[in-house]
């Protein structure tokens, strides 16, 4: 069997360079997936905020049309919690053109930064006199 020649033994394996290439082509690639799946559980986490949120304002919501509520005008403040989520709603009560009738507005915001409103949601109340 003849021995290898110098010039293939010179190109048997990849040069540092290449090394070093292919290691940035990959460490960008896993960079971009981890951003993404970070964006993802981000978004997730900002849905259930908000699905719970919406919960808690049709919950007062549904309370004020079961009890037939004659609510005051003005505005006031009360914890929701939903799960370990704590929430706070924003009760916001206005007269309308019709006396009979009066417009609710329930916006939910976090506990924990209560500048950020996640959901709001508007309702139309009769007079149940």
């Amino acid at each position: 069997m003849p021995a290898p020649t110098t010039a293939l033994l010179r190109h048997a394996g990849f040069t540092l360079l290449e090394v070093l290439v292919a290691l940035a082509i990959v460490g960008t690639a896993l960079g971009a997936s981890l951003r993404a799946v970070g964006s993802l559980t981000q978004n997730s986490n900002d849905l259930r905020a908000s699905l719970m949120a919406t919960w808690s304002a049709e919950n007062r919501l549904s309370q004020i049309r079961m009890a037939k509520e004659w609510p005051p005008l003005g505005n006031r403040s009360f914890e929701c919690p939903q799960g370990e989520l704590a929430l706070v709603c924003q009760e916001s009560v206005f007269a309308t053109p019709n006396p009979a009738f009066r417009r609710v507005e329930v916006s939910v915001v976090d506990a924990a930064s209560p500048e950020r409103r996640i959901i709001k949601l508007t309702q139309v109340v009769p007079n149940g006199l």
